[in-house]
Formats: structure tokens, sequence, C-alpha cells
């Protein structure tokens, strides 16, 4: 009961981020599509800033999507550190994809309400259309007078009436295109959810508890960093001139310790990386720190050949 409530928490939470996300980049490209977004009306250039206007902000969200998500400096890490040896071919194809399908909301959300408003499809393929297949168009009309369409004060007295038919057109394509892009992500999230819960090595409670505990050593671990570098670099200030500016409880925690020392290179990348689920003896190992915990805390190992292997693992 309980597991089942952290996986609910964990899913809430991932939930409420990404709508967050994506109604921060509905607001971005709303504002822009109102303050900014101003289509040249010209042949050659519509369709380049029309494609501009979708593709660049979502490319530039998608690249800082993947830039701050945590599992992408982990696999930099384990590729730099063990060469991916340890990762199998579905293994990393997973990860890959977490990061993909995280980094990928706030683009999609970009790319389909510049699609459901029309504006940028509108101005791009504006010179595209075929005047031919409107109903009383004047012979001998070409690209430049179609794209002049998004304009509409640039459009000729006499062509006044077509600016509802053709507006109409292009935003039924834009929208259709934007649906069917929602429809297909929808379906690609369902069958990732469906692949990784099939091919997972544990049972759902047990996974349900393994997202707990890296959620919660996660946060334990920075905190516990973020004093223990406090802590470390008063010792080095006291050191230097004598004293230290700190509070009443960080001095009776600098008394506790009696001296601090830095933590080895070594013991920082067996902590540092990927890590798949595994076992040892029958019981679970649920991440490298955990791993490090169970086969040795001695900084002095660091240096022995017994563990040089469990580093690199």
């Amino acid at each position: 009961m309980a597991s089942s409530m952290y996986e609910d928490l964990n899913l809430v939470s991932l939930y409420i981020k990404g709508c967050l996300i994506a109604l921060g980049t509905v607001a971005s490209q709303t504002a822009y599509s109102v303050f900014a977004f101003d289509c040249p009306c010209s042949a050659g250039r519509n369709y380049l800033y029309g494609l501009a206007a979708i593709g660049v902000p979502a490319l530039v969200l998608f690249l800082v999507g993947v830039m701050m998500n945590r599992s992408t400096w982990d696999l930099v890490s384990e590729c730099r550190l063990r060469s991916c040896r340890k990762l199998s071919g579905a293994a990393a194809f997973a990860l890959v994809g977490t990061i993909v399908g995280q980094a990928v909301v706030a683009p999609l959300t970009w790319v389909v309400i510049s699609l459901l408003q029309g504006k940028a499809y509108t101005c791009a393929l504006s010179e595209f259309t075929d005047p031919r297949t409107l109903e009383g168009f004047p012979d001998g009309q070409g690209s430049e007078v179609m794209a002049r369409f998004p304009c509409k004060e640039s459009v000729a007295e006499e062509l006044q009436g077509f600016l509802a038919p053709v507006e109409q057109r292009l935003k039924y394509e834009s929208q259709l295109i934007g649906w069917l892009l929602v429809a297909g992500m929808a379906l690609m999230v369902f069958l990732h959810l469906c692949l990784k819960r099939c091919s997972s090595p544990i049972g759902y409670l047990q996974e349900s508890y393994w997202s707990e505990y890296r959620s919660s050593e996660k946060t334990l671990f920075h905190d516990t960093a973020a004093v223990h570098a406090r802590l470390l670099a008063a010792q080095n200030v006291r050191s230097f001139f004598g004293f230290v500016a700190l509070g009443k409880e960080e001095e009776e925690q600098l008394a506790e310790q009696k001296k601090l020392a830095p933590i080895c290179s070594t013991n920082w990348d067996r902590v540092t990386g990927v890590y798949l689920y595994r076992e040892k003896n029958g019981l679970p190992l649920y991440s490298r720190l955990h791993k490090w915990s169970t086969y040795g805390t001695d900084t002095e190992k660091c240096e022995t050949g017994l563990l040089k292997s469990i580093c690199r693992d």
C-alpha cells in the first residue's frame, strides 16, 4: 500500500512538472505569436521564416531540456569513466529514450501550439498554394501574389474575397498536422511505458520502492554534500586565519568532526554514472552509492588493487 502511494506521488510529481513546463511554453509561444511574429509576405522568405518560427525555438528548448537532465551527464560520465561497456543496447536505448522523452515536452508543446494557432504554417505555406484550386481566381497569378496573403493589407482589392478560403485551408492543414503529432507522441509514450514495465527485472512494488529510494538518496546526498563542503571550507579557512565566522550550530558540527578530509577521486568516480539494477547473493543493490557502501567505505581502499575492479564497474 505504501509502495503504491509512493509510486502515485512520483507519477503525480512528474505530471505536475510536465504540466508546468507545458504551460510555461504555451505562455511563451502565445506571447511570441502576438507580439513578435511578423510574416515577411515575400516569396522565398515566407517558407524560411515560418519554419524558423516553429523549429528554432523548439530545437533550443529541446537542447536545454537535454542539458538540464541529470541522466544526460550520468551517461556522459559513464562513457568517460567506463567507456559504456556495462551498458547493453536495450539499457542504452531505454536511458536515451527517457532523456529524450523528458526533454521533448517543451519543444513538442511549442510545435503543437504553433500548428494549432496556424500563423507560422500559413506564413510558410501560403506561397505554395495552387491558385488553380481556388474557384474564380484570376489567371496568371504566381507565388509572389500568394505569398502576400498572410498580410491582408498587401493583397490586391480584387483578391480580398479569396483571403478567407486560403486562410481556412492552410489552418485546416496546420491543425490537422498538430493533432496528428499529439496522437503520435501519446502513442509513443504509451508504448515506451509498456516496454519499460515489461522489460523491468523487478516487480512493480519493488520498482516503486527503488524509485522512492533513489529520490531519497538524491535529496540526502545533495544536502549532506552541501554541509560537508561548507564544513571542509570552514576547516581550511580556520586553519589559515586561526578562526572562522560560523553560526553556533555550524560551530558545533565542525567541533564534532575533528578532522574532515576530502573524499578521494576514486570514490567519486565509483558513485558517478549510470546504474542498472543488480543483486548480490540475492540482495538488491539500488544505486552506485549503495554498492560502494556495501563493498567498502574505507577511504584507504581507494588505492588497493582489491577494489580497483569494483571501482570500474
